[in-house]
């Protein structure tokens, strides 16, 4: 990843971190699934899932998407 001296992301870097995040979250949600977890396992995929869910809808909110049925995404916070 490329340094900006300070300046914000690009519209392609944020797409290229939007598609690495669901990438990932699809990843731990197949390993969810797959396999029978002991409690740290299982926290841990939960807990990975969860982040990359805000981490999903910070990135959509920052490049103005809309969500399925074309409503603005809700800023991250609310």
């Amino acid at each position: 990843m490329s340094s900006n001296n300070g300046q914000g992301r690009s519209e392609e870097e944020l797409r290229d971190m939007l598609h690495e995040a669901e990438e990932r979250k699809q990843l731990w949600e197949e390993h969810f699934k797959s396999a029978k977890m002991d409690r740290r396992s299982n926290a841990e995929a939960i807990r990975n899932i969860t982040a990359l869910r805000g981490v999903i809808k910070t990135l959509r909110w920052s490049l103005n998407m809309t969500d399925k049925n074309g409503i603005p995404i809700t800023h991250p916070l609310d």
